[in-house]
């Protein structure tokens, strides 16, 4: 295995430059600055620059553990090793966030979105499998935690290796924040790129705190994104609702405050 100091680097470099090689003229596009062609939307359909994390985590762990690496990163995305009593904040926590915020802002007179996945509730599978593969998770966990977590963590806390790589997540959608038609998240979430850093940072926490209990099993972190995006955005649309904004990120920042108290800043592991 090749020893660089410069491991993270060379991931940040190669998802950052893949992602947004796709990205940016799809911005420039929604600016105005440039024209659409058949050739952009086929690319904008596909989405194919969210693949930028997991491009930089298999390229760089080749470079740096061979194929023995490679092969070690795929069967960490089949680790279903774990306790399975984790399942419940991986599919529970982001909808009791995002409908609590949403049953907030309606108490206080706000308006509720439409919530059509509580009446037809045999599509939230559908949902929940579609975001999984398409929506985020696949793309991005290989990066994010299987890779960038753990040579963070193997210099700093799992707290301060969680705010560097919530910004790193933030910066690398930013051009996203230019795209209209990318989602409401881009519009509204807490609608500055401030706003969305903070948000970023402190979910960055909370998947270090699922990635580290489960044995740094890259299927849990999947599971966790794909239930975060599915109640965010399919089962409870914060997003759609103004008032309700203010009391999903306090509601995140609770849920932060409670993990890092109860298990810890160092490891965000409780030993039992």
């Amino acid at each position: 295995m090749k020893k660089n100091p410069h491991k993270l680097l060379l991931f940040i470099l190669i998802t950052f430059s893949f992602s947004w090689l796709f990205w940016i003229p799809k911005a420039l596009i929604a600016q105005g600055v440039l024209s659409p062609s058949m050739i952009t939307d086929v690319l904008a359909f596909l989405n194919l620059g969210a693949f930028g994390p997991m491009v930089g985590a298999f390229y760089a762990t080749y470079v740096y553990e061979g194929k023995y690496g490679v092969l070690t990163l795929l069967k960490r995305a089949l680790n279903f090793n774990f306790k399975k009593k984790w399942l419940i904040p991986i599919l529970l926590l982001m909808p009791a966030i995002t409908g609590g915020a949403l049953l907030i802002a309606y108490l206080i007179g706000g308006t509720l979105p439409d919530l059509p996945l509580l009446s037809a509730p045999h599509l939230i599978v559908y949902w929940f499998v579609y975001l999984f593969l398409l929506g985020g998770p696949l793309q991005e966990e290989f990066g994010w935690r299987g890779y960038a977590l753990d040579k963070l963590q193997s210099k700093y806390t799992a707290l301060t290796s969680s705010l560097l790589l919530g910004f790193i997540w933030a910066m690398w959608h930013m051009p996203l924040n230019f795209t209209s038609g990318i989602g409401d998240q881009y519009s509204l979430v807490i609608s500055t790129i401030i706003g969305s850093v903070i948000s970023l940072m402190l979910l960055s926490i909370l998947f270090t705190w699922i990635y580290n209990n489960t044995g740094k099993s890259i299927l849990a972190v999947m599971l966790f994104h794909a239930s975060m995006n599915l109640s965010t955005f399919k089962l409870f649309p914060v997003f759609e609702s103004e008032q309700a904004l203010p009391f999903y990120t306090l509601l995140i920042l609770v849920a932060v405050v409670v993990v890092v108290l109860v298990w810890g800043r160092k490891e965000l592991v409780r030993n039992e």
